[in-house]
């Protein structure tokens, strides 16, 4: 199977030809300097039987300065998705570490991710900025996606204040960090059996969240969980817990 895996928001239909889009044709042919004939995989995020989803193994040709396509030789179902649904709400930190968070979060199969203004992120940005920004959110995370082998891409959601978040309806279990809680991530109480359960993951920026954040967010319904006796920067305490919640409840075994 090819190494080269190329997201894009394009149907796929064996033996059929299709344009590659600008980002594809970017990047197998002038980064990768893949050539015509030469062997690619594709996925384009959907699931087109509402099961499964599929990617593509798809030939080089026609290569021109500005364009290429590729011709779909055949599809192949993926079924790695983790039977956790995760739902990351992170504050947002500043430089490479909230796209630090974001590309690893979704290697660990997180399914939506809501980047949090809350009183200590320290990100102050213009709407056209925030706009930029978020594009970029989700270029990085369709990039871990075409890494890790997941053909299902996680949105990146419009970023919202804390409290709206944490106060939108939900049947998720609610889950906040906090070094002074009751139960870790292993010992939690459980109801529901693990293939049937939902999570929201509140994590909070550089500094974390404040001590009126969390008490609004235990109003919430959000429980507060502990990861260790050590503190663990934004970006170490998102994947953390991410990890512990997969090996209990996920595919990490």
């Amino acid at each position: 199977m090819s190494k080269t895996r190329i997201y894009q928001n394009t149907d796929f239909i064996v033996n059929n030809t299709v344009k590659l889009s600008d980002d594809a044709f970017g990047h197998m042919v002038r980064v990768l300097r893949l050539s015509e004939g030469d062997i690619v995989t594709l996925f384009n995020g959907r699931k087109p039987n509402g099961k499964e989803a599929f990617q593509y193994t798809a030939k080089l040709v026609d290569v021109k300065k500005k364009h290429a396509s590729v011709e779909i030789i055949s599809q192949e179902a993926v079924n790695n998705e983790s039977p956790l649904n995760i739902h990351l709400g992170q504050g947002i930190s500043r430089g490479d570490r909230m796209d630090f968070t974001l590309q690893k979060s979704v290697e660990l199969g997180v399914n939506k991710i809501t980047p949090l203004f809350t009183e200590r992120c320290g990100v102050k940005l213009s709407s056209e900025r925030l706009a930029k920004k978020c594009e970029q959110w989700q270029k990085i995370v369709i990039s871990a996606c075409e890494q890790s082998g997941r053909c299902i891409v996680p949105l990146v959601a419009e970023p919202m204040l804390l409290q709206d978040w944490i106060n939108e309806q939900t049947t998720a279990l609610k889950l906040n960090l906090h070094p002074k809680a009751a139960y870790s991530i292993m010992t939690l109480p459980m109801e529901k059996p693990a293939n049937e359960l939902s999570i929201r993951l509140l994590i909070g920026p550089e500094g974390g969240l404040t001590d009126d954040e969390i008490s609004q967010a235990n109003q919430a319904d959000f429980q507060d969980i502990l990861l260790g006796p050590r503190v663990l920067r934004t970006e170490t305490a998102a994947l953390t817990a991410i990890t512990a919640l997969q090996c209990r409840f996920g595919d990490l075994k």
